[in-house]
């Protein structure tokens, strides 16, 4: 943390200096330069004093602009500062009169849109990592109702992609010592469980079957970029108050076999679409195996934030081929407030309603062929195992509203995690446990009548 002191010291002083060489040399103030004016003046820029100083000046002037500006800024980098056309064409007529690799470098410097250029200076001032996330958070806001910043975003996501990349990235683990500032950012920021209040958080570090991970970025020391809640436990719980609950088990940390990830958070919105969730979590557990050699099983106590919709939107759709017409009858009591209290309504839509979680699951599909569910597609696509779906595993508001109180355990099995991940990415092939594939009705159809015990998984 000192040497980023020094280093923001440092940038901030050559700013400075910057500032009055370039007031200097102009004979007059950077404030009578509009905003675009001063960004093509930054491109066109040599020196490193004045080009900190210029990056400063933008970006302070952007964080001072209020909505409709920033609109009109990102606007003109959308329409100023794309790509060079008759650059672009020169290029390419080069590259075919002699197509050698020296050709195929300047097309490909020739393609570059301008703003990439200019995102990357603008990183020059002090802090500038933190502005320029905050912008791309800005943009990916207004993003749908400016048509045409999707190629803005693309050169953020670009750059932004190679700045956070795995090996900036520092992992540190987030307990009750650690400084306030950076414990309420925790609070703040947690997206699937609430944090009621700095006791609640307590219970969640400060126990000794509780740990919390988290990425930083060495230009962000005191912002997590991402953390991860875990629980200690003997066994792999279904429901998040075994977890959650005051009067849950504490395990010693000694005794504990398994380690279940329940909350997975991003920090900053402006990092949307970089991914190193991926890298955290098996950081984690690596970390987890060297400190606890007992513990052998890495399972998740995940959310189903999309089942909800994708089941409202087949029970609308009067020509569905998912839906019985026994499931539309058992399935009108999702629609009565406080269903999930009521045991005949809880008792009428279990059956239906873990058969179709299965099928959303297993066989659902969005147009390019992945699955439904945003957390499924995070967890497969890392190599996990769907495990098992727990039928109210969430009694809570928000995960009632979105998924109907179902919860998912994805199992992260360390011999299978790269075998999983390339049949995923390769084929969109779902590994999924025998219990999940049992709940499919064209499987229990195809199989012996018995007792199936699958239907009582996550009983509340």
């Amino acid at each position: 943390m000192a040497g980023n002191s020094f280093f923001g010291d440092l940038l901030q002083t050559i700013a400075d200096r910057g500032r009055l060489l370039l007031d200097r040399v102009r004979g007059g103030s950077m404030e009578d330069i509009g905003l675009a004016e001063l960004c093509e003046t930054l491109l066109s820029s040599r020196g490193e004093a004045s080009g900190v100083a210029l990056a400063r000046e933008i970006l302070g002037r952007w964080r001072s602009l209020d909505e409709a500006g920033r609109r009109a800024f990102l606007i003109e980098l959308m329409e100023r500062f794309g790509p060079d056309y008759a650059r672009i064409d020169r290029a390419v007529a080069a590259y075919e009169k002699n197509r050698d690799a020296r050709s195929v470098v300047a097309l490909h410097e020739a393609a570059e849109p301008r703003r990439q250029e200019l995102i990357r200076r603008l990183n020059l001032a002090p802090n500038g990592v933190r502005s320029l996330v905050r912008m791309r958070a800005e943009l990916l806001r207004q993003q749908g109702s400016v048509p045409g910043l999707d190629v803005v975003d693309a050169d953020f996501e670009h750059l932004l992609a190679s700045w956070f990349n795995r090996g900036f990235l520092v992992l540190r683990r987030i307990d009750w010592s650690t400084p306030a500032d950076i414990l309420e950012k925790i609070i703040r920021h947690e997206a699937v469980h609430e944090i009621g209040d700095w006791d609640d958080l307590r219970d969640r570090l400060q126990p000794g079957d509780r740990r919390c991970f988290a990425f930083f970025h060495p230009r962000l020391v005191d912002d997590p970029l991402i953390f991860v809640e875990v629980a200690l436990t003997r066994s792999i719980p279904a429901a998040i108050g075994e977890l959650l609950s005051e009067d849950r088990e504490r395990v010693p940390a000694a005794e504990a076999s398994a380690a279940i990830f329940y909350s997975i958070s991003n920090c900053e919105a402006g990092l949307r679409g970089i991914s190193f969730g991926s890298f955290l979590l098996k950081q984690v557990i690596e970390d987890l195996r060297q400190e606890l050699p007992r513990v052998t099983e890495f399972v998740t106590l995940s959310p189903v934030p999309g089942f909800a919709a994708w089941l409202a939107g087949e029970r609308a759709e009067a020509a569905s081929t998912v839906l019985t017409p026994e499931d539309r009858t058992a399935l009108a009591a999702l629609d009565r407030e406080g269903w999930a209290l009521d045991p005949a309504a809880v008792e009428a839509v279990r059956e239906p309603l873990l058969a179709l979680a299965a099928h959303y699951f297993l066989r659902a599909r969005t147009a390019s062929g992945r699955p439904v569910d945003p957390v499924a597609r995070f967890h497969l696509g890392n190599g996990a195992r769907l495990e098992r779906l727990n039928f109210l595993g969430d009694l809570s508001e928000k995960a009632i509203r979105q998924g109907h109180g179902l919860m998912a355990n994805y199992r992260y099995k360390l011999d299978d995690i790269e075998k999983n991940h390339e049949g995923f990415a390769a084929q969109g092939e779902i590994v999924a446990a025998p219990a999940v594939k049992r709940l499919l009705r064209e499987e229990r159809a195809a199989r012996p009548a018995r007792n199936d015990q699958t239907l009582a998984i996550g009983k509340a």
